[in-house]
């Protein structure tokens, strides 16, 4: 199944939805990652059309979209997000630890630890793969120039590092940090620019072209190379990389304040849902869906994909141990 994805729109934005959005009965604000934009304006009506079949009324359904990370931010600062769809736990997570705003147990909430879909990191190059870049090994290269976001202020590129760190370590050895910080500061290195979000980092390579692979979640790959010419860019799935989930929760604070219970609960609940499962792996997310896994399997090559735990003992220790200022991602990027 192929869908159309529409032209990025850029900042943070609110979309809204709805079958008949002036005689809405309630309205749904979702709090998203940077790139999610499309995704969610296609689930949106497929959702709406489905509360009203199973319910009689209709819903509006607004989008904030940034970095993961500043969106949690802006919840804890007062956003009335009734749900959140990240690509990170811990910007789930710090809804409960700094705000109570979910509880304790989310993840326990909805299948596969809350998380309805999944992905890994990808790269994408331009026509004919002038730099013949096949793997990590490639992106520490003195000719190569990447483009990801900042992984102080972005999930997707807290898993590129991540992932990277994944492979120098089957490279290297887990021991061996010498050639760890060798790899990972030649591979910091080589990016020509950090920005703020995944949305950026696209604008950056495509748009702007700056850089010579752009580095993202498997799926934004494949979508920008159907909306801007999949004969004009090629995209390349490490035979390594990381499993990225993508948790959701209701915001409870809010929808309880809100009067969106119901409501929210059942917008994540039918993420699960075979339609929606299907509509997910229409923009390039593997999902769990085994009859949906069926239909799209060429669609998605074989990885071994590394989880943060194997990595780095979850991510609590990874964002102690390499985001926090002063430890090693801020080491690795000293001149």
């Amino acid at each position: 199944m192929q869908i159309k994805v529409i032209k990025a729109l850029l900042g943070t934005l609110f979309l809204g939805t709805s079958l008949n959005v002036a005689a809405a009965d309630q309205t749904l604000l979702n709090s998203s990652y940077d790139i999610a934009r499309e995704l969610f304006s296609a689930y949106n009506p497929v959702f709406a059309k489905h509360w009203q079949e199973k319910t009689g009324k209709t819903v509006e359904i607004k989008q904030s979209h940034a970095g993961s990370s500043a969106q949690a931010r802006s919840i804890l600062q007062g956003l009335p997000a009734d749900v959140v769809t990240f690509n990170q736990v811990t910007d789930v997570q710090v809804l409960h630890d700094r705000g109570k705003l979910i509880p304790e147990n989310w993840q326990q909430l909805l299948p596969n630890a809350s998380s309805p879909y999944y992905s890994t990191i990808a790269f994408l190059v331009r026509k004919g793969n002038p730099k013949q870049v096949s793997d990590w090994g490639d992106l520490a290269r003195d000719d190569v120039k990447l483009v990801f976001p900042n992984p102080k202020t972005s999930g997707n590129a807290r898993y590129t590092y991540l992932a990277a760190l994944g492979y120098a370590q089957k490279s290297f050895g887990k021991d061996n940090q010498a050639s760890l910080d060798q790899f990972l500061k030649k591979f910091l290195g080589n990016v020509a620019v950090f920005d703020t979000g995944g949305r950026g980092a696209t604008t950056s390579f495509v748009e702007r072209g700056i850089g010579d692979v752009l580095i993202t979640f498997e799926s934004e790959v494949n979508n920008i190379r159907q909306q801007y010419g999949a004969d004009d860019y090629q995209v390349i799935v490490p035979k390594t990389s990381i499993l990225a989930e993508f948790p959701v929760a209701v915001v409870e604070k809010n929808a309880k304040r809100n009067g969106t219970q119901e409501l929210a609960t059942e917008y994540l609940n039918y993420l699960y849902s075979e339609e929606s499962q299907r509509l997910l792996a229409g923009f390039n997310y593997r999902v769990h869906n085994e009859k949906v896994q069926a239909e799209f399997a060429k669609q998605f090559p074989t990885v071994d994909l590394l989880t943060v735990e194997q990595i780095i003992g979850g991510w609590d220790n990874a964002m102690k141990t390499q985001f926090a200022n002063g430890a090693k991602l801020d080491q690795l990027l000293k001149r």
